[in-house]
């Protein structure tokens, strides 16, 4: 019978204090309100670290974009300072002038060899050039039955 007093005697203690079991479920209650919020405050972290990242990325995009923008704009200008009309008004303006006939002098150089002309026509359809020497063209069986004939010579 102990044991069936010590049960009773639990029991009537839980009677006794309801505010523990209230307490209790308060706990409970406000353990998972904290483990929402702190579920809630990582989900808002990540979500602002990925917003600010994404507009890093634009910001840098802009940037890039900015800069491409410049430098086609450069690329236009110095196109339109070295078109031939621009350089021959520049030196026109330094007191350049076209060269006539008798102002020329041609200097002979002892040893120069003027280049031959680049032929870019494509070859007579019935000449058929070889780009590789025959040593590149050699199979292994051919190698191998080479090198037994030239053994059995020796």
């Amino acid at each position: 019978m102990n044991k069936m007093e010590n049960i009773t005697h639990i029991v009537q203690k839980v009677k006794q204090a309801p505010w523990r079991v209230q307490l209790q479920w308060v706990g409970l209650l406000l353990l998972g309100l904290v483990l929402i919020a702190m579920i809630a405050g990582i989900y808002i972290n990540v979500t602002a670290r990925a917003a600010i990242s994404g507009r890093q990325i634009q910001l840098l995009t802009g940037a890039i974009d900015g800069n491409k923008q410049i430098n086609a704009d450069l690329e236009t200008e110095l196109a339109s300072l070295t078109a031939s009309e621009a350089m021959a008004a520049r030196a026109e303006d330094l007191g350049f002038h076209p060269a006539a006939t008798d102002e020329i002098t041609y200097v002979a150089v002892a040893g120069y060899t003027d280049q031959a002309p680049v032929d870019l026509s494509s070859p007579e359809a019935g000449v058929r050039t070889t780009l590789l020497q025959p040593e590149y063209s050699e199979t292994l069986f051919d190698w191998f039955t080479r090198q037994m004939t030239s053994a059995g010579d020796e």
